[in-house]
């Protein structure tokens, strides 16, 4: 009989019970990238693959908006309305538990973001296509996307099961963006430091919850891809991957 399969999401929520953030960028720089937004209040902010909410709710505590956050992870999806409760309780914000792909939003957004989660649309250039479609015009966009910092070592791709053209360079992912009309404002790239916080806080989550959940069945399928995922990082992915949130506009081509 075969094994269960693992629940991919919560494999995702066991390594990232630690991580505010669930990508590899510092809170002091979320907090600075807030304040170059400049929403005006009453903003409508759509956030796509929203995780546990932080970035959307460090939004919402720096500016008065109404809001959309949508993610597939049932996990993830309680944390960031607890969060929400807990911290602006009186938000215009909904957070809905669907695949982002399948949101077809009735309205348009002063703000469209999709921080790190560019599979949903195929590819960072179609994640562009598609936010802009929900952007009004004069609008940001913001959007959080790995970038090879050098060509891979095929050993890199296979241990990783990636290949060449699932990412760009830093200038290939910008390019991107001004191909499909957008002005770039502003770029926030991680350094080493936010790439090594980011990657060992999983190995740290996973050795908790193994710690506290040793009849877990899913412990050893965990315990195994942790393994692979910080032995391929050490080896060659701290030196080949980089990432960064892209600040785009959405001309108004009336104006």
């Amino acid at each position: 009989m075969a094994e269960p399969k693992l629940d991919i999401w919560k494999f995702f929520y066991v390594t990232h019970q630690f991580h505010s953030v669930l990508n590899p960028i510092s809170n002091t720089k979320i907090d600075e990238l807030i304040e170059l937004l400049n929403l005006k209040s009453q903003a409508a902010v759509l956030d796509i693959a929203c995780g546990k909410g932080e970035i959307l709710t460090r939004i919402a505590e720096r500016y008065t908006i109404s809001g959309v956050g949508v993610d597939i992870s049932p996990f993830f999806v309680a944390d960031a309305k607890q969060k929400l409760k807990q911290r602006v309780p009186n938000s215009r914000i909904e957070i809905l538990n669907m695949d982002g792909a399948d949101y077809k939003p009735d309205r348009q957004f002063d703000l469209s973001m999709c921080i790190g989660a560019s599979w949903i649309y195929k590819g960072h250039r179609e994640t562009l296509r598609a936010l802009k479609s929900m952007t009004k015009p004069s609008g940001l966009i913001l959007v959080g996307e790995p970038f090879w910092l050098k060509e891979p070592e095929d050993a890199y791709l296979t241990a990783a099961g990636e290949t060449i053209d699932d990412f760009g360079t830093h200038y290939e992912n910008v390019l991107a963006g001004t191909e499909e009309d957008l002005l770039l404002l502003y770029t926030l790239v991680s350094n080493q430091d936010d790439w090594d916080r980011y990657t060992a806080l999983r190995w740290y989550s996973t050795t908790r919850f193994v710690e506290e959940n040793k009849d877990d069945p899913d412990v050893t399928e965990i315990v195994k891809r942790v393994d692979h995922e910080k032995a391929t990082y050490l080896q060659w992915g701290r030196d080949t991957v980089g990432w960064a949130i892209y600040l785009f506009k959405n001309p108004d081509t009336n104006l």
